[in-house]
């Protein structure tokens, strides 16, 4: 296993007077998509939110390349290159497709400042965000703010990727489109920690698997280990990856 970009060392979250994470351990390797599952419930969200910084650890550490940020403020975290893909999207609908991807462009004022190989390569991942370029984002449809929203955070080249539930209520051809622009961009040694219902996608995504239940990681190795172990399948997660190809 290549070593690990982000690690997350008994890391406790409050939420008010909730207690909602219970010492997480997780190692995110450099380079590859770990793919985070579990009930629902069991504390995914809330592990994004706190590697984000949305959500203050009350206890434990979060470790990006070497170095904590689990201090951080959320706009400190983004700089370090790391971009999170909310499950409720987080596009402006009022704005168009080109005015919200130029918003997420960092060093870009005007959107012939955007790197233009870089937007072709985006457009090439979802073809309908270059038909739709001037549409305003709240008309698209469900799977293409999906689109625009992954879109917003590969905009500028990202060292992590946070993607909570990218399939969630997508009819399945869109959800194969989905899984292939993924996989290219996996292709490009981005490493990503995505959350996950789709045990589909999860497959054909996900190198390494963490298994959350209750606020704490239960289960953490290899994907195919998960996908070839259906009794594995079934204690952690209630479901049988082979009922859902």
């Amino acid at each position: 296993m290549s070593k690990a970009l982000l690690q997350l060392d008994g890391v406790h979250t409050h939420i008010g007077s909730y207690h909602i994470l219970h010492g997480v351990e997780l190692a995110v390797p450099a380079g590859q998509v770990t793919m985070l599952l579990g009930r629902n419930g069991a504390g995914k969200t809330t592990t994004l939110r706190t590697i984000m910084g949305l959500w203050r650890a009350s206890a434990g550490s979060v470790d990006f390349d070497g170095a904590p940020i689990h201090r951080h403020a959320t706009p400190d975290i983004a700089q370090l290159g790391i971009a999170y893909v909310p499950e409720s999207m987080g596009i402006f609908g009022d704005l168009t497709v080109r005015e919200n991807l130029l918003l997420a462009a960092r060093c870009a004022k005007r959107p012939a400042d955007i790197d233009t190989q870089r937007l072709e390569w985006i457009f090439g991942l979802f073809p309908a965000l270059k038909k739709f370029w001037l549409y305003p984002a709240g008309k698209l449809s469900g799977g293409q703010k999906q689109m625009l929203a992954i879109a917003r955070a590969i905009v500028e080249p990202r060292r992590l990727l946070l993607i909570d539930e990218p399939s969630k209520g997508l009819a399945p051809a869109i959800v194969a489109n989905l899984i292939a622009a993924l996989r290219e961009l996996k292709a490009t040694q981005t490493t990503v920690l995505l959350v996950e219902q789709n045990f589909a996608m999860a497959k054909a995504l996900g190198d390494t698997v963490a298994v959350m239940e209750d606020g704490r990681v239960v289960h953490a190795g290899a994907m195919q280990q998960l996908i070839d172990d259906e009794a594995l399948q079934q204690r952690l997660l209630g479901l049988s990856l082979g009922a859902h190809q």
